[in-house]
């Protein structure tokens, strides 16, 4: 009897308030009308009031004079800083030597042979075609030099990732303390963290090299921490039975049995250090990112694609080789497999000593090919027709006006009319729907560090650019990832493209884009698409793809059309990768919005230009950590947490 007592409050109460969703409105709501009048009384306006800011461009600027100040004479900087950068010159100089040596004949023979060990003789063609390639477009001394300065950095970036990997993996208190650090290396633009690189540098090689190094580490730390904490725990007490050491353990069990995890890192590692390539030029990296670069600054779409497709065909070509290792590890080695590396490092050897006789070491000028003067005519020819001036549907430019005009500036001067309160109470409302109240509160405090770093305007017209983008690649994504799921010839068709846009460096998008559209925030909108688009398009392709072909099949027999499976079978059983898509879109959608502050873009993105072209170390550190901030919100109101997911799944 009193058991039906203490329910009877639970059962009486209405059966919408039953629903998880609608108690947490509820208490939202509850909290809002307590706290929503105190703050409107205690600050009035609505921007986030200058009562709850924090100037930290003074500490940032001390200590930006200070590293002036003491670069040449302090011993940190003499005896251990000075060192790292002379090895990381010595370093990159001495492959870069070894390169010239082996000639162009040497260079490709021996990636072909290695791609034909590693991969057959199809990559091993591809890997050729690839490096002549390189020759041909007339930019195999940069394809070289950035060769060089990526094989420093990537090796390097492995060599921190694994380590942090392995500190995370073996110890649950250091990966506590790791991933906030991994989160906010992978976060922070590029730009952000450029500028106190060359105050502690200077101009050159080493500040480039560690810049991508701390971009590029943090996929082999996670991977590295995911197959060590991944490893079968039947065979590590098996080890452990036979009173082996903790040692002996990582080196005999847990380093083998995370193997494809390792290698992955590595691919991954590889594909954001040459990621890199294009803006560790602003830095003087040189190589075919400074070509890039320079084409960047006098709008020279051919120029640009000529050092791009280089960049493109070498992370495809390392792409391909990693992943089919990848593919072969466990299986039984070839028996003939070290006479068969000893025949091809003759071969390569044999191949670089004929060029050195020869006198063919470096790239003949009469083979390379100029594709810049037909590419920038095609360009004009799209601009003199498509700019402006189109019957009916109107020129790009007016595309670019329009979105501006219809979507752009309402979106931001919407944000910027709400109150600062009503923000934090959206981002709150958002993030715990999707996920638990520790959700909510890190996506809340991030919003308001926004706000105490005194961006808040600026940050919102920088989330206005990111929703707006977003919207659209989740449109074309999702389109155009079904289309892909449903058809094996489309899929076919789009994986080259995918690839392509995958790989092309960020900066090359802006060039077409500003060629195209003007400058403004749309291009820098419309390069974000075409740059998250990929990502997109491959998640809801796999996750569409994965749904299990017995609820297909059983939908089938009960009649149901193709729509209908979609819509009732598929997409809700692939809802966990789709919600992957949305993030994802959102994290590379941001990271593009920055970089077009070079085009116009304005708001964030500008600032961390401004403050790495004026040295100014706080206007750059307070955008840059403004844009992390941002990151993290839109990370939080957009993955759910591992128990929603699996609960919604």
């Amino acid at each position: 009897m009193a058991t039906v007592t203490a329910n009877a409050p639970r059962t009486a109460l209405p059966g919408v308030l039953k629903q998880p969703v609608v108690r947490k409105l509820l208490l939202l709501a509850l909290a809002a009308a307590v706290l929503v009048p105190l703050a409107n009384a205690r600050w009035a306006s609505g921007s986030w009031p200058g009562a709850l800011t924090v100037d930290v461009s003074g500490p940032l600027t001390k200590v930006s004079d200070w590293i002036i100040d003491n670069r040449d004479s302090h011993p940190l900087f003499l005896y251990f800083l000075g060192h790292i950068s002379n090895a990381v010159v010595i370093c990159v100089r001495a492959v870069y030597l070894v390169l010239l040596a082996a000639g162009w004949a040497g260079v490709t023979a021996a990636a072909s042979l290695v791609a034909w060990r590693v991969a057959g003789p199809r990559l091993a063609a591809g890997t050729g075609v690839a490096f002549l390639a390189c020759g041909f477009l007339g930019m195999w001394v940069p394809t070289m030099q950035t060769l060089a300065l990526m094989v420093v950095a990537v090796l390097a970036s492995v060599v921190v990732g694994v380590l942090l990997g392995l500190a995370a993996g073996l110890s649950d208190r250091l990966d506590r303390l790791l991933r906030p650090v991994l989160d906010t290396m992978q976060v922070l633009p590029a730009f952000a963290y450029l500028l106190p690189v060359v105050l502690v540098f200077g101009i050159g090689v080493p500040a480039a090299v560690l810049a991508t190094v701390v971009y590029a580490a943090p996929p082999m730390a996670r991977l590295t921490a995911l197959g060590l904490r991944g490893a079968d725990k039947e065979v590590l007490e098996a080890v452990e039975s036979l009173g082996t050491t903790a040692r002996q353990r990582l080196l005999t069990a847990r380093i083998p049995l995370a193997r494809k995890e390792l290698l992955l890192g590595l691919n991954q590692t590889i594909m954001m250090a040459l990621s890199m390539a294009v803006i560790a030029s602003v830095i003087g990296a040189g190589g075919l990112g400074d070509r890039v670069y320079q084409a960047l600054a006098s709008v020279d779409v051919g120029a640009a694609l000529a050092a791009g497709i280089p960049i493109v065909l070498l992370a495809v070509v390392l792409d391909r080789v990693t992943g089919a290792a990848g593919e072969k590890l466990g299986e039984e080695p070839h028996p003939n497999g070290r006479r068969l590396w000893l025949y091809a490092l003759a071969g390569t050897a044999a191949v670089a000593v004929a060029g050195r006789l020869s006198g063919r070491l470096d790239w003949p000028d009469a083979w390379a090919l100029n594709i810049a003067e037909p590419v920038n005519r095609a360009v004009d020819w799209m601009t003199d027709h498509l700019y402006s001036g189109v019957p009916v549907v109107g020129g790009t430019a007016d595309w670019a006006a329009h979105f501006t005009t219809w979507v752009l500036d309402p979106v931001r001067d919407g944000l910027l009319w709400l109150p600062w309160w009503s923000v934090l109470l959206i981002v709150a409302a958002l993030a715990w729907l999707i996920g638990t109240w520790r959700t909510a509160l890190t996506a809340v405090l991030a919003m308001a560090a926004i706000g105490v770093l005194g961006v808040w305007k600026p940050s919102l017209d920088t989330l206005s650019q990111v929703l707006a983008a977003v919207a659209v690649t989740l449109v074309l994504g999702f389109a155009t990832g079904i289309a892909a799921a449903r058809s094996d010839r489309v899929e076919r068709l789009l994986r080259p493209v995918l690839d392509v846009f995958q790989t092309m460096p960020q900066f090359v998008y802006l060039i077409p884009v500003v060629a195209l559209f003007g400058v403004g925030r749309a291009p820098a909108v419309a390069a974000a698409v075409v740059y998250a688009l990929p990502a997109v398009v491959r998640i809801t392709t796999q996750g569409l793809r994965q749904v299990d072909p017995a609820a297909l099949e059983s939908s089938r027999s009960l009649g149901a059309t193709p729509a209908q499976q979609l819509r009732q079978v598929q997409l809700p059983l692939a809802r966990p990768a789709l919600l992957l898509a949305v993030n994802q879109g959102v994290v590379l959608v941001l990271a593009v919005v920055i970089i077009g502050g070079l085009v116009g873009g304005g708001a964030l993105g500008y600032e961390v230009v401004a403050g790495l072209a004026r040295g100014d170390l706080a206007t750059g550190l307070v955008a840059g950590a403004a844009i992390v901030c941002l990151g993290l919100m839109l990370d939080r109101v957009t993955q759910p947490t591992e128990r929603r997911a699996k609960k919604g799944a």
